[in-house]
């Protein structure tokens, strides 16, 4: 009984996990193939789309803290439409399921805001994302918070990504302070993100967080400095660091659980905090290793090898077409980077999304769910999220 209350407290949807229902298999396919039918004529196939994520006019420009960016773009699909902010954080209806919410396309006085400013990131259903020429991040929100009276998921991931970015570019990313802390940035975000939701605006939610800030190491003498990602965890969503041209691996993350299916999160009710859980790593990279931030949605149905094939033949695919014009008068000299970068965002959330659709295909969450004894077959249906990001010198 006290497990069970507990994983409805860190977990809402914990207990339907575990749940095993005979013919499950048969059943799954039968929903699935319903709600494949159902999204061809309710929404658009295609996922959103786009370079960095929007921020206000008026941010004041500061002088780059490193001599390296991000040249990032961004992709991602919602399994279902997102519930909309509530008032004070008022968003109009998105067009359709698949436009962000911040409707950035608006006026200024349109967009979601809280405490006056507009909040950065997009949200994919219960995710949320960023991506900028310092800093990209996914954090993934407990959808079945969406079943409580004033749950909102989207909310709280959206909120703790807005916070954090705000906390980094106040510290101009560690140039103010010589050294970025992103602990304490994910922290001041959790602490402002609380207080943004505490009564009278009181929403409940929990969401994991992910996120690599771009900076460089200490200049020694008679060497030049050399970029240097900072990534900060918390729960199952995943930065990964690729070399393309060698079609390796240099860094991922490790998930966090409680248990299986329960992630730790931030946020109502759970007992994580940034300072106690979040994980700091520290890695050096090169001119042109790719860095991605993803949601569970990736990493559930596609396995590490899947991902790398994905992202170096849409990259190939990509430069391929920028080398023979195909892609148009749009795209400038050499080929818009950040364009490539939302093409290959783009790629890995399709290929994501047709493993999560399909049920019969194999998946990390298939073969995870099958050690715990588990009747789970297919894809995992989930939101789907990604932020890449190419490492560049000024």
């Amino acid at each position: 009984m006290l497990a069970g209350m507990l994983a409805a407290r860190l977990n809402p949807h914990a207990a339907a996990v575990h749940t095993t229902i005979p013919g499950l298999g048969v059943l799954r396919a039968l929903v699935v193939r319903h709600q494949t039918a159902v999204y061809s004529t309710r929404r658009g196939r295609d996922p959103q789309i786009g370079l960095t994520t929007p921020v206000p006019d008026d941010v004041p420009k500061q002088k780059a803290a490193s001599p390296f960016y991000f040249e990032a773009g961004y992709a991602g699909w919602a399994k279902r439409p997102s519930r909309p902010f509530p008032p004070p954080f008022f968003s109009p209806p998105s067009g359709s399921f698949s436009d962000p919410l911040s409707t950035h396309h608006r006026s200024q006085d349109r967009r979601t805001s809280v405490n006056g400013q507009m909040i950065r990131g997009v949200t994919v259903g219960d995710d949320a994302l960023l991506a900028s020429e310092s800093l990209i991040g996914a954090n993934d929100g407990v959808g079945a918070w969406a079943q409580k009276e004033r749950g909102n998921a989207p909310l709280w991931s959206r909120l703790i990504l807005h916070f954090l970015a705000l906390a980094a570019e106040e510290d101009n990313y560690g140039g103010r302070t010589g050294t970025p802390d992103p602990v304490r940035y994910l922290s001041e975000a959790y602490a402002n993100t609380k207080e943004a939701l505490s009564p009278p605006t009181e929403w409940f939610g929990t969401t994991t967080a992910c996120s690599a800030l771009l900076h460089h190491t200490e200049k020694e003498e008679g060497e030049a400095r050399r970029p240097l990602v900072y990534v900060t965890q918390v729960g199952d969503s995943r930065i990964m660091i690729l070399r393309p041209r060698e079609k390796k691996v240099l860094f991922e993350t490790e998930e966090q659980w409680h248990y299986f299916d329960c992630p730790r999160q931030l946020g109502t009710n759970s007992p994580d905090t940034p300072q106690e859980n979040a994980v700091l790593s520290k890695v050096e990279v090169e001119i042109d290793d790719m860095v991605l931030a993803m949601s569970d949605g990736v990493t559930d149905n596609l396995w590490v090898e899947d991902m790398i094939e994905t992202v170096t033949t849409s990259l190939d695919g990509w430069r391929e077409q920028v080398d023979t014009g195909k892609l148009g008068s749009d795209v400038g000299e050499g080929g818009n980077l950040a364009e490539g970068m939302r093409h290959v965002a783009q790629e890995l959330v399709l290929a994501a999304r047709r493993v999560a659709e399909d049920p019969f295909a194999t998946s990390p969450f298939m073969e995870r769910a099958v050690e715990e004894g588990l009747a789970v077959e297919g894809g995992k249906l989930d939101d789907i999220s990604v932020a890449v990001a190419l490492c560049r010198r000024r």
